[in-house]
């Protein structure tokens, strides 16, 4: 047993370093998003009548706990939207929802960000 330690100690320190990396490296990036990209807009601004495109779902996974989340998580979640609504050549998006779900993969936690909104077009 004595012998096995000895062999894998010099090896603890790249260990973490990798769990290290696989931490901090668990992030997507942000969808590119043109200048004139739908809105996300609330209920009251809309001043116009409208029909209904579709619903857009979009969903990403990160490493971390639900306390790790920052506001520009949640920015990558509208940004999405956003894009995904110009795909399908929409006005706006309303009715935006936000949902984490945590999970934990080995040992590290994960959460899985997913976004749903309404693709809409102006009349």
């Amino acid at each position: 047993m004595d012998r096995i330690c000895k062999r894998w100690k010099p090896l603890l320190p790249v260990l973490f370093l990798l769990c290290a990396i696989l931490v901090n490296c668990g992030c997507a990036t942000t969808p590119a998003v043109k200048a004139d990209a739908p809105p996300i807009l609330r209920q009251d601004e809309l001043l116009r009548p409208y029909q209904k495109v579709g619903t857009i779902e979009v969903h990403r996974t990160r490493y971390g706990s639900r306390s790790d989340l920052s506001p520009a998580d949640y920015n990558w979640a509208n940004d999405a939207l956003r894009a995904e609504a110009a795909k399908i050549g929409a006005d706006a998006v309303i009715l935006p929802e936000v949902t984490v779900e945590m999970d934990t993969y080995i040992f590290f936690p994960t959460s899985e960000m997913k976004a749903k909104g309404t693709a809409i077009k102006f009349r």
